[in-house]
């Protein structure tokens, strides 16, 4: 069931309502939400052709997919700077004396060696040899396999898998069809994702010399821009997961054809497969970081967080001849947002009393990269964040299950105060802010809200469709946004950040939701600190 508000009519500001759990339990009282003429007159200044002429620049070609790393990235940041000092935002970082709108990571990045690449496959009399263009690979090491014996192995058949022995598979390279992320059911990823990853696992520990992974789909990332190699993680790497290395994805349907053509557990052909060691360099990535100082003197220093991932996913395989991923709606919509709202509330004569923090994220797309920095090294002390609401996909309507105009959700919707709040500041601004009952819960980790609920903050991640057309595809291009919504959600998310931050009582986790035990223990630690 649905978290609802009740307004009780004609109470001040700063009287009570009572918030019932979507559980059905009683949670905290909240303020009732009002919009005064000061207050109407900054969310009127938000402005769709403003944010369409952002965003007609930051997905345009030029940036080419904003890639972490990569030049455009460095051009979106330095443009996001400038439009922060423009709106009259706060440079909130200082580093040896001086104050800058960037917090830097300065981390590495192993670029693979292309010259020395080959991969030739022998079936019978036929040689096939494979372009670095056609396999999607992140190598960290040199690998020289030469004349291995290829034997297919089923990736569902568990049972197959179980009964293997080292010593079977010595010498040899395995030739499996691994299960691919969907493009279009994202509610699925984690699910798939998972299992993915306990199929490598599996085949991880019999050591099998190469694994080959064919796939169905024409979308090669290459040997990809180079592994990012963050010096404080376990074992130097940027991201998580299982070890990428010795697991080479093919994309040519000569390949799909000889996996058709075995039987699981068959050893037909072989496979050499050469790659010199990938050479370090080092790479400055930045989150892109503003304030709006609060008025309060003691609230001041309590902070609302508002955040984007100002990152994509670069160049990849064509689509109808276009190869740059130009991620308009993820997140150039949410990257957007995050200005405009800088840019409206900068021109409030009497500020929210605590301190507005507006945040644009590197390197979501490689694993929460940016955020996960930043919890670890945080600009604002944790313990005084009180909120964060993370901008993502807020531009495009037409979701894939209906038109989306005049809508919103958050994801974990009832893990905290938030998301009554939010639906609260709908009903006065005409958006209808809801929980999606399937995707609600199950897209909270996929976003950099994470980042901030691990460390106990509560932390949410506002959407207009989990879903749409050229997700993660060449065509989620700026003309497909639809501005005049994107400025309505975006007018509503500045009313429930004045009134958040103009509440002297913080968001809570909802402690009667199971769901929240590990944030709700995170937040205790949080405060003890």
């Amino acid at each position: 069931m649905r978290s609802q508000v009740r307004l009780w009519v004609g109470l001040p500001l700063l009287m009570v309502v009572l918030l019932i759990g979507g559980e059905g339990q009683t949670q905290r009282r909240l303020p009732k939400p009002a919009i005064t003429a000061e207050t109407r007159a900054a969310l009127d200044r938000i402005s769709a052709e403003s944010m369409r002429g952002h965003l007609a620049f930051l997905a345009s070609d030029l940036l080419e997919g904003r890639n972490t790393p990569s030049p455009g990235l460095d051009l979106a940041a330095e443009y996001l700077a400038t439009q922060m000092m423009r709106a009259g935002l706060q440079p909130a970082v200082e580093e040896n004396g001086r104050r800058s709108y960037f917090q830097i990571a300065r981390w590495q990045l192993l670029k693979p060696d292309l010259d020395s690449f080959d991969l030739t496959v022998v079936d019978g009399g036929v040689t096939h040899r494979i372009g670095a263009a056609q396999v999607s690979l992140q190598s960290e090491q040199a690998v020289e396999a030469l004349n291995l014996p290829l034997r297919r192995i089923d990736a569902g058949d568990g049972s197959v898998l179980a009964e293997l022995r080292a010593e079977q598979l010595q010498g040899q390279a395995v030739m499996i069809e691994l299960p691919e992320l969907p493009r279009e059911d994202r509610a699925r990823m984690m699910e798939v994702f998972r299992t993915r990853n306990q199929i490598i696992s599996q085949l991880g520990a019999l050591k099998p010399a190469l694994i080959l992974s064919i796939s169905r789909r024409q979308d090669a990332r290459g040997l990809g821009s180079g592994r990012l190699i963050d010096p404080e993680a376990p074992g130097g790497r940027g991201g998580g997961g299982p070890r990428m290395d010795q697991i080479l994805t093919v994309h040519d349907p000569r390949l799909v054809s000889l996996f058709d053509g075995m039987k699981s557990g068959e050893t037909r052909g072989t496979i050499s497969f050469r790659l010199g060691a990938p050479r370090m360099v080092p790479v400055e990535l930045k989150n892109v970081i503003g304030i709006l100082p609060g008025s309060d003197p003691v609230l001041k220093d309590s902070y609302v967080m508002v955040s984007a991932h100002y990152d994509h996913v670069g160049i990849g395989q064509p689509v109808d001849g276009d190869r740059i991923y130009n991620g308009a709606n993820d997140d150039g919509s949410g990257t957007v947002s995050v200005i405009e709202l800088a840019t409206a509330l900068a021109t409030l004569k009497t500020r929210p009393k605590r301190t507005l923090v507006f945040i644009n994220w590197f390197g979501e797309e490689k694993g929460l990269l940016g955020s996960r920095y930043y919890g670890r090294h945080p600009v604002f002390p944790l313990a005084k964040t009180v909120a964060m609401v993370n901008l993502e996909q807020v531009g495009r309507t037409d979701s894939s299950e209906g038109p989306q105009v005049n809508n919103a959700t958050l994801t974990g919707f009832d893990f905290t105060d938030l998301g009554p709040i939010f639906k609260a500041a709908g009903e006065l601004t005409g958006i209808t802010v809801y929980k999606h009952e399937k995707n609600s819960d199950a897209f909270f980790g996929r976003s950099d809200n994470q980042a901030l609920a691990d460390a106990g903050v509560p932390a949410h991640t506002l959407c207009t469709a989990f879903v749409y057309p050229d997700y993660h595809q060449p065509g989620d291009h700026w003309d497909k946004v639809d501005y005049e919504n994107m400025a309505r959600v975006n007018r509503m998310v500045a009313l429930a950040l004045i009134n958040i931050g103009n509440n002297p009582q913080a968001p809570q986790w909802n402690v009667a939701n199971q769901k929240t035990a590990r944030y709700v223990e995170a937040a205790k630690k949080l405060a003890a600190r």
